[in-house]
């Protein structure tokens, strides 16, 4: 069975009181992406939904051999799940078990707790990303798919039963909170992405503090034009592999 049910109660994320400094900035670049125009929050609401089903429905059936063929070649390289499911923060706060391929070694948690414990270098670069670039508890098939957001694709589901969009913030972690401070209320008010404007934006060659910012941007200016915009984009910035790690 792919899903325990019991991974899909909702449960509301504590907001964090810790602050974070600042509006989000005017001059982080957006990839020359307008994002100047908004539609009404209802029409947005009911077009975007209806893009979003029959968008990930097509996708999915489109991409179900391949990802079968990615699950027996992991299978052949890693014992252990197939799939990674992880609580994240979705819309209105509420925690919800985003998907994915698992690209990591079974013990992966406790590889992370040691690396962090011996390296003052790692440490400080997942204080700063919440991310490593050279990740030991990545195998070498689970970076290689990892390269080209392969093992994002899972996520179709989410986006059909109604967690995720296929354009938006992109899902974030409890550990993660604190770094929206006050702008934490704009990331619950709608649905994380499968892609988004960090995503063309340079990813994870920006800094988290573009992030937030480029997410603000995204939610403040959102408009199914916009994201017809961000999915076309998003397609050389997979395949080029931008800042994707």
């Amino acid at each position: 069975m792919l899903f325990d049910e019991r991974q899909f109660s909702s449960q509301p994320a504590q907001a964090c009181s810790i602050s974070h400094s600042g509006e989000p900035d005017e001059h982080v670049r957006a990839d020359d992406i307008s994002v100047r125009s908004r539609e009404g929050g209802a029409a947005h609401a009911w077009r975007g939904r209806l893009f979003d089903i029959v968008f990930a429905l097509t996708v999915l059936i489109a991409v179900l051999p391949v990802v079968i063929l990615l699950i027996v070649l992991f299978k052949l390289e890693s014992p252990g799940p197939a799939f990674f499911v992880q609580q994240r923060i979705g819309r209105n706060g509420v925690r919800f078990p985003c998907l994915k391929l698992r690209t990591m070694k079974v013990d992966a948690a406790a590889r992370l707790e040691a690396l962090l414990a011996t390296s003052p270098e790692a440490r400080a670069e997942w204080e700063a990303n919440h991310k490593l670039k050279n990740d030991p508890r990545t195998t070498a098939f689970g970076a290689l798919i990892r390269k080209y957001s392969l093992d994002e694709l899972p996520q179709l589901i989410n986006i059909l039963v109604g967690h995720m969009s296929v354009v938006g913030p992109r899902p974030i972690v409890d550990d993660e909170i604190w770094r929206y401070g006050h702008h934490f209320a704009e990331y619950c008010s709608v649905r994380p992405g499968l892609t988004g404007l960090w995503q063309v934006s340079g990813r994870s060659n920006t800094t988290y503090e573009q992030r937030v910012a480029l997410d603000c941007l995204y939610v403040r200016d959102r408009s199914l034009a916009l994201d017809v915009k961000i999915i076309f984009r998003s397609i050389p910035a997979v395949l080029n592999s931008r800042g994707a790690y």
